[in-house]
């Protein structure tokens, strides 16, 4: 753990005393809280159910690392912040990534290096990465203990800058980037996630979103039968053959409808008396609501439509949904149900800015799908330490980031003895209480 080469170096004295330093602490490691999210891990089983559609094409009897186990210290240092390969050229002899491995801190064998870990990367093919998808789908199908009688699904994309000539990056006029735009499809109410998918930088065409849904749905439907699902989603998703899709299937969605003079004309009415109460009554803003049916030239049939309409001092703003939900007032449609999606906005920057999900350098797509995969599965396990927390404690609602400041980065001492191995952390550490708490509720269940 200590590099001998390393000479000693100096702060300025303290009180007429010189202070000196060097690295000889011995089995230090500064991520104890480690050992939470490896708890999580095995509670959730991911290494494994990971593993298990993945192809290991290596000679049995020269294997060091099993595929478990590379996945699983990759999916830890990423939560940990760690979220390059490389990393773990470092991390590999660090003594709570050991242990969260389940390797033991000073007998045990180190942990990968990168190169190791980068063939992973690049191991899965199509087919591969159709399986992992569906483990994360049944992940968060598992997550529920019970069949819930409804869900709701935000689907929505996200720009993913790329810095190179990776495959399928393109140049996106909108973000004025070149990128990829990945789409991301969350449990809002739960804040679970369900699928990460890698794609091309630009709007997703009607048949991909169709494709998409049919083939997500199919794999919840397997699950939940009889569960009723909302897909709920910006514009870019309201496209005829989603819409006649989700109709034919069951499924209901409310999505984002761009706005056209046939449409104004249909809400004029109501739109005018907006405007007219607000001029009145010297109103800096007034806001109403209305619904039409409708029918673009590129649908089959006429379909609910709702504007939100807001007059204020610098003119009229209108927003339109689409809809095959039949009840529920326009202001609940809109207000309520349409505008709960915008909580997915935080959710990938959760998923993105806090895990660093956009560390899609790979050249090949399969590799940063693969990457996907793995920072979604960093995501789990950090979701699982964060609901195990109590309700009423204030770290309950925090970000990822804060979770990690707070739990994960914790300086400790590690002893390796004949018969057990001893963890020691710091007396003034500032959540003892919840880490303990933690380490007893994230206990793998007996048996």
């Amino acid at each position: 753990m200590s590099d001998p080469t390393c000479l000693p170096f100096a702060f300025p004295s303290v009180r007429g005393k010189k202070l000196t330093a060097a690295f000889d602490g011995g089995r230090l490691t500064s991520d104890g809280g480690v050992l939470l999210l490896a708890q999580a891990a095995r509670r959730l089983d991911i290494a494994d159910k990971l593993a298990a559609v993945i192809p290991d094409r290596r000679d049995p009897s020269r294997v060091l690392h099993p595929l478990p186990e590379i996945l699983l210290a990759r999916i830890l240092a990423i939560a940990c912040g760690y979220e390059d390969a490389d990393d773990l050229d470092h991390l590999r002899a660090d003594p709570a990534f050991k242990l969260a491995c389940g390797r033991l801190p000073e007998s045990g064998h180190d942990l990968m290096s990168q190169p190791t870990v980068s063939r992973l990367e690049n191991t899965p093919g199509l087919r591969d990465l159709i399986r992992l998808g569906r483990v994360l789908v049944d992940l968060y199908c598992a997550s529920y203990p019970v069949p819930p009688d409804a869900v709701t699904l935000d689907i929505d994309d996200t720009c993913d800058v790329v810095h190179g000539q990776q495959q399928l990056s393109l140049f996106n006029a909108h973000h004025d980037e070149r990128c990829f735009l990945p789409i991301h499809v969350y449990d809002t109410a739960t804040s679970r996630p369900v699928a990460m998918i890698l794609r091309p930088g630009k709007t997703p065409s009607g048949r991909e979103v169709r494709g998409h849904l049919r083939r997500l749905v199919r794999a919840i439907r397997r699950h939940w039968p009889n569960t009723a699902i909302t897909i709920r989603g910006d514009g870019h998703y309201g496209r005829p053959e989603a819409m006649d899709w989700c109709e034919n299937n069951r499924v209901a969605y409310v999505f984002g409808l761009t706005g056209t003079k046939a449409l104004a004309a249909k809400v004029e009415q109501t739109a005018d008396h907006i405007r007219v109460v607000r001029a009145i009554d010297n109103e800096d803003a007034v806001r109403g609501f209305a619904e039409t049916r409708h029918a673009a030239k590129s649908w089959r049939q006429e379909r609910r439509v709702v504007a939100r309409i807001e007059a204020t001092r610098l003119g009229l703003d209108v927003r339109y949904v689409v809809t095959n939900i039949t009840t529920g007032t326009p202001e609940w449609l809109y207000a309520d149900l349409y505008c709960a999606r915008g909580q997915a906005e935080n959710l990938i920057k959760l998923h993105k800015s806090q895990l660093a999900s956009d560390r899609t350098s790979c050249r090949h797509p399969a590799a940063n799908q693969m990457r996907l995969v793995l920072h979604t599965a960093a995501y789990w396990l950090m979701l699982s330490v964060r609901e195990a927390i109590p309700k009423a404690h204030r770290l309950a609602t925090a970000e990822f980031a804060t979770l990690r400041l707070r739990l994960l980065k914790l300086g400790a001492r590690i002893r390796e003895t004949a018969s057990r191995v001893r963890l020691a952390f710091a007396t003034a550490c500032p959540e003892a209480d919840l880490l303990s708490h933690l380490a007893t509720t994230l206990a793998p269940a007996p048996g």
